[in-house]
């Protein structure tokens, strides 16, 4: 299990700088094989994604200017630099105050981020019977007053932390496993039902 670790709450500009990040694919599996394997330098990243180690290491230096990962300083012989994912609880406020590039940023790392859940989705219907229970699938509705949903909320990402693990740290026989978490009023009325 993996201590929770403090909220890093983004700003306008973080949201900016953080959709000019994970626009890139490589940024995301770049992400996405530190998040598996712990710990790697650029020339074992690079290989691993085909890419140049030149390429790898750009986009790494990348990654850790937004905190997304950090060098290990006690790894490597001074040319080749050691990098771990780092725990992470993001969140964006609702309400916060944006501007129209800020806002335009906001929705297109949204988007970003959907088109890959609805890859999910659809592959988790598609194979729900075939894979042996690694695909779970469950919908619900509740009615909450605002502040009966943000204790749900907490409540919810404090059960997420309780089953984290660190990077390259995974139990034996586990997989990744992805989780969406989305809570949305089903209509635009505040309190009728």
């Amino acid at each position: 299990m993996v201590e929770r670790p403090e909220k890093r709450v983004l700003t306008g500009a973080d949201l900016k700088a953080f959709y000019k990040a994970l626009a890139n694919p490589v940024r995301r599996d770049i992400l996405t094989y530190l998040g598996k394997h712990g710990e790697a330098n650029s020339t074992s990243v690079a290989k691993a994604l085909g890419e140049s180690t030149g390429t790898t290491s750009y986009h790494l230096r990348k990654l850790a200017d937004l905190e997304l990962i950090e060098e290990l300083e006690d790894r490597g012989d001074g040319r080749e630099r050691w990098w771990k994912s780092r725990s992470k609880d993001i969140y964006t406020p609702p309400g916060l105050e944006l501007a129209p590039d800020e806002r335009e940023a906001m929705l297109k790392l949204g988007a970003l981020k959907m088109s890959h859940d609805l890859g999910l989705l659809t592959r988790a219907y598609a194979g729900y019977d075939s894979s042996e229970g690694w695909n779970q699938i469950y919908r619900a509705g509740l009615h909450l007053t605002k502040e009966q949903l943000t204790s749900f909320v907490e409540e919810y990402q404090d059960l997420l932390w309780k089953y984290a693990t660190e990077p390259g740290q995974h139990p034996e026989g586990s997989r990744s496993v992805a989780v969406r978490f989305i809570v949305v009023p089903e209509d635009d009325e505040s309190t009728e039902d």
